[in-house]
């Protein structure tokens, strides 16, 4: 039997943990201790830690950050900021207790190798208080992308992690997107990002945009589109607020980078075995 290919970079990627929204912790405990024994080099988590922004909501949230030994890029989703109770603070301070209890880095970044072999992940904000539930990109979001992929050789493999969604996608009808999302998408594309990593609806899917229809086979490859940008949206890691098909289900997924190819790997949580397990793997060959 041949030997496994060990890949270059292995990322776990959670959503919407919504601490305050969680009835078993033993997919806490699942999460934590599998993503562990993994081994990966990172872990994204792409927003709403929190039910309600409510301080006990944060400590938790912080705690369980401390708990994954790899490091890890974080950013707010719309359940962390203020309430609507509280509309002064929602509206002029919305990330006020987010920053304070768990990074005040809105566009928190990680690099390792260089190249082919390279890894470069940045994390933006799309989480404000004067939006609602489908968020916005800033300018100065962009700009980040900008100064931080533009940087990068080209081979590199590029991720982003944000909260809500650039994109319509399609398996998943119609759901919310993030103002300003056309022309962030479009920057991915040109800045060469490979991956997206978001949450918010609480559905696990992944799907490939800007190209034609992926040619069947093991690994998607690219079309004659746009240049493809692949969106892996998490379903929520531990909260019972799962939706639509994924309904009281828990997801976190795991990337797998080669030097050809990467594979995302969806891990739904089994409550009779109290362990996560994978229920699909997606390939998709590298621009």
């Amino acid at each position: 039997m041949e030997p496994a290919e060990t890949p270059l970079f292995v990322l776990a990627h959670a959503s919407d943990i919504h601490f305050g929204a969680i009835d078993d912790p033993r997919v806490v405990e699942a999460l934590v201790a599998e993503i562990n024994a993994a081994a990966v080099d990172l872990v994204c988590v792409s927003g709403d830690l929190t039910q309600r922004a409510r301080a006990r909501e944060f400590d938790a949230a912080r705690t369980l950050l401390a708990r994954f030994e790899a490091p890890y890029v974080v950013v707010p989703g719309n359940h962390d900021v203020y309430q609507w109770w509280n509309p002064i603070k929602r509206v002029f301070r919305p990330l006020r207790r987010y920053r304070r209890e768990i990074t005040d880095d809105l566009t928190p970044s990680f690099e390792q190798g260089n190249g082919a072999r390279g890894l470069a992940v940045l994390g933006i904000n799309s989480a404000y208080g004067r939006t609602r539930k489908g968020g916005h990109i800033a300018s100065a979001m962009r700009a980040a992308m900008q100064t931080f992929f533009g940087s990068k050789p080209t081979d590199t493999f590029k991720v982003l992690v944000l909260h809500h969604h650039l994109t319509r996608l399609r398996a998943l009808g119609r759901h919310d997107v993030s103002r300003k999302a056309p022309p962030t998408l479009a920057l991915a594309q040109t800045l060469g990002v490979d991956l997206i990593l978001c949450g918010h609806l609480h559905i696990s899917h992944v799907e490939a945009v800007g190209n034609d229809a992926p040619v069947p086979g093991a690994i998607e490859t690219l079309g004659r589109g746009a240049r493809r940008v692949v969106i892996a949206s998490a379903g929520t890691a531990t909260s019972t607020r799962g939706r639509g098909k994924h309904r009281q289900a828990n997801f976190y997924n795991l990337v797998r980078v080669f030097a050809d190819r990467f594979e995302i790997v969806e891990r739904r949580f089994d409550p009779a075995a109290g362990a996560f397990a994978d229920v699909d793997v997606r390939a998709f060959a590298r621009v």
